[in-house]
């Protein structure tokens, strides 16, 4: 008999019909995690977030200190001791002689290189010196080659290193070739003819042959850093010409344990290779053959190991012993400090440029990051990315997804916060388990975000669905209007709304002189700063003082208007004297701009008024609050005229008429493209209870000089404005004498109406 609960089927019909809505978009984002976590979606700002967590991961785990791996750190005490580095090489000799001799450490790992021959000494001086100039003095060739063994420095450090585990660092990158390379730990032939992807490169610069024929071999310290300049795994071979060298870290271990053999080993089982594995070519891992026991070190793309940070680096950081190089050869450290240790000689001195941006610390010393890999080697633990790893991430986030989909639209908010922190601390937890004590590296941002979307897609379903649209409408013109006119907006929502319609409005248009030039004056990242500022100055000037409506963005170019959504009687006026302040504004941002060193702000605005359409307008893609019509075009066409004039603002015949309170140039009657009818365009000058009585004089004069103009009065008008120009010095006087010389060589003619056409926007 089948079982039956009451009501079931009722409830279960109801909550499909209340939320399938939700479950359906819940389930969508669920696909696509677990899209991006199988990689059919890839997604690079997804790859960043598990890049930031796996990051914060490694910063909270915490240091283990290991005595086998110690840092002889040529840090500033040393360099005040011993002198400025790069060392004489008797001193690196005395430092490897201590340290093999009387520490008897297990292996050096020099993370320096010596691609030049020594000549400190001044050996080659004496002895050109016993050639030449002295050669009349008896027995100095006899003395300078009984001197000569302790003044061949390079000679020193050679016999010093002999028979001795030494492991020289060199670098690889480039084309040039300098010094000599070690042998190789494996060449092509070992491969038969399979591929084997790796770091590779055609130059380096190495030790000179003498040391490197002394040294045990040598490792690269070379370290490529990820795209966001951050250390986070390094390669243990590298490829130059057909051979495949080892690294610093590999090469120190093998010497350490008197390694006989390094080779690539291949997966034979295809189908089982993780992502990492196939990106290396099929490689499964690297393995060290040695009399002490086998080690196989896993590799993933590029034969690459993750770089497993302890601690925060340096003297200080709780993972490695740091002695100074000083005292190693002075003989001042504690003997059981060094005695079997692998030592690595590196630097933390500040000036010789070897620290590195790692996900523990922005500077940390390179040397140390040599040091992590060693320690990973000696006891065979590396944090690896499974095979089966996407099988187990599908599982985790189907989980969360499904349970967060189906649970959240039922709960109140309390417990839908309480069961999204529970899901997203369960992931996190049982991923950093994994990482911690398994050495097993999962995604889990993808994971964490899936259940903070639900989470805020859920809430926010609620929120939008039970607002009022009036309310919602308001909202929307925020992004155009001063937040006090949103507020007194939000008092009578059914009163605005975003349909078209034709009002008298005032339109502005505003642009920067020059911009081209500016911009090439300027570094990305000081021109952004420059328009930054500008906008925002601008824009505060629109929006907080005279309350207009920021429209758009054009550039470098603002748009706005008064009149809409909120009416005013003056739009006209608070057009003016916005635009007097934005000049006032852009005067105090060039004053810093010039003590910054940059190019010069010249700003140019055209205002005018009249009938315009506003609403919301574009099409299904995207839509903004804007206005448009010939009143608009006129305004944008003035913008461009002030740099005709040699003017700041200039604005058109309806808005001087319409702006009675300010004092206003007139600059001339003009017909623009695109229209038939001059306008008279005007220059406001202040407000006109403002004007002193030295500049109501001069634009006084100034209207007379430009009447006489339209009389085609030549010599009187000339004579004004020469008058005017030594006083005043304005581009718009400099203007006008140029055309009255053209005037009179091509006199305009008796039914001239004295109005200049333009025939550009």
């Amino acid at each position: 008999m089948p079982l039956k609960i009451p009501g079931f089927a009722d409830k279960a019909a109801k909550a499909l019909q209340k939320y399938y809505q939700r479950w359906l978009l819940g389930l969508a984002l669920t696909v696509l995690a677990c899209a991006y976590l199988t990689n059919d979606l890839p997604s690079e700002t997804l790859d960043r977030m598990e890049t930031s967590v796996a990051d914060l991961r490694m910063r909270l785990e915490k240091p283990e200190f290991d005595p086998r791996v110690v840092i002889v750190d040529i840090d500033s005490k040393s360099l005040t001791e011993v002198g400025r580095f790069p060392w004489s090489r008797n001193h690196v000799a005395d430092l490897v002689r201590q340290l093999t001799e009387k520490y008897k450490v297990g292996a050096i790992g020099f993370d320096v290189s010596f691609p030049e021959p020594d000549t400190s000494s001044g050996f080659d001086v004496l002895q050109q010196l016993a050639q030449r100039e002295l050669k009349q003095v008896p027995g100095l060739d006899k003395q300078l080659q009984r001197l000569q063994p302790a003044m061949d420095y390079d000679g020193l450090l050679a016999g010093a290193m002999k028979d001795q585990p030494v492991v020289l660092g060199y670098n690889l990158s480039g084309t040039e070739k300098k010094g000599v390379l070690p042998g190789p730990a494996f060449t092509e032939e070992v491969l038969n003819g399979r591929e084997l992807t790796a770091f590779e490169t055609t130059g380096y610069e190495a030790n000179i042959e003498r040391l490197q024929d002394a040294a045990a071999t040598a490792g690269s310290f070379t370290v490529n850093p990820d795209r966001d300049g951050v250390v986070r795994s390094t390669a243990l071979l590298q490829k130059v010409d057909k051979g495949y060298y080892m690294t610093l870290s590999l090469a120190t271990v093998a010497t350490a344990i008197g390694a006989t053999a390094i080779n690539p080993l291949f997966d034979t089982t295809v189908d089982t290779l993780s992502a990492s594995q196939k990106a290396a070519g099929g490689v499964d891992r690297i393995a060290v053959f040695s009399p002490e026991g086998n080690r196989m070190i896993p590799v993933g793309e590029g034969l690459t190991t993750t770089v497993q940070f302890r601690g925060k680096g340096g003297p200080d950081g709780g993972a490695f012993r740091y002695v100074s190089a000083v005292d190693v050869i002075k003989g001042r450290v504690p003997q059981e400090f060094l005695e079997g240790a692998i030592v690595l000689v590196g630097t933390t001195a500040p000036g010789l440029n070897d620290l590195r941006a790692t996900p523990v610390n922005a500077e940390y010393p390179g040397v140390e990051i040599h040091a992590n890999v060693v320690k990973s080697i000696l006891d065979d633990q590396f944090k690896v990315r499974p095979a089966d790893a996407v099988p187990m991430e599908l599982a985790l986030a189907l989980l969360v997804g499904l349970v967060l989909t189906f649970a959240l639209p039922a709960l109140s908010p309390v417990w839908s916060v309480l069961l999204s922190l529970a899901v997203m601390g369960a992931a996190a937890g049982a991923n950093f388990y994994a990482y911690s004590h398994l050495d097993t590296v999962l995604k889990v941002a993808v994971i964490l975000l899936l259940a903070a979307a639900l989470f805020i897609f859920n809430v926010a379903w609620g929120y939008f669905f039970e607002v009022r649209r009036g309310r919602a409408l308001v909202s929307r013109f925020g992004e155009y209007v001063a937040p006090e006119l949103v507020a007194e907006m939000a008092e009578d929502p059914e009163k605005y709304n975003m349909d078209g319609e034709s009002r008298e409005l005032t339109v502005m248009f505003v642009d920067v002189r020059g911009f081209t030039t500016i911009s090439e004056g300027l570094t990305p990242k000081q021109l952004r700063e420059y328009i930054n500022l500008y906008l925002t100055a601008m824009s505060t000037d629109i929006r907080d003082y005279y309350r207009g409506t920021l429209d758009k963005y054009i550039g470098d170019a603002v748009m706005a208007f008064w009149g809409a959504p909120v009416a005013f009687p003056d739009h006209a006026s608070r057009g003016v004297a916005t635009a007097l302040k934005m000049q006032e504004s852009a005067h105090k941002l060039n004053d810093d701009f010039i003590k910054r060193g940059w190019p010069e702000l010249k700003i140019g605005i055209g205002l005018n008024s009249g009938p315009m359409h506003v609403g919301d307008m574009g099409s299904e893609i995207r839509r903004a609050y804007t206005v448009m019509g010939d009143a608009v075009n006129l305004g944008s066409r003035l913008e461009g005229i002030t740099k005709v004039y040699g003017v700041g603002i200039c604005v058109g015949e309806v808005t001087r008429h319409a702006a009675t309170e300010f004092a206003y140039r007139e600059l001339d009657l003009v017909k623009v493209k695109g229209k038939n009818e001059p306008v008279a365009i005007f220059e406001p000058v202040c407000l006109d209870k403002d004007l002193t009585e030295a500049d109501r004089t001069e634009i006084g004069r100034w209207h007379e000089a430009l009447a006489l103009v339209r009389k085609q009065q030549w010599d009187a008008a000339q004579a004004m404005l020469e008058e005017l120009n030594a006083a005043h010095a304005r581009g718009l006087y400099t203007l006008y004498l140029e055309r009255i010389a053209v005037y009179r060589e091509h006199p305009p003619g008796d039914d001239w109406d004295g109005v200049t056409k333009f025939e550009t926007k």
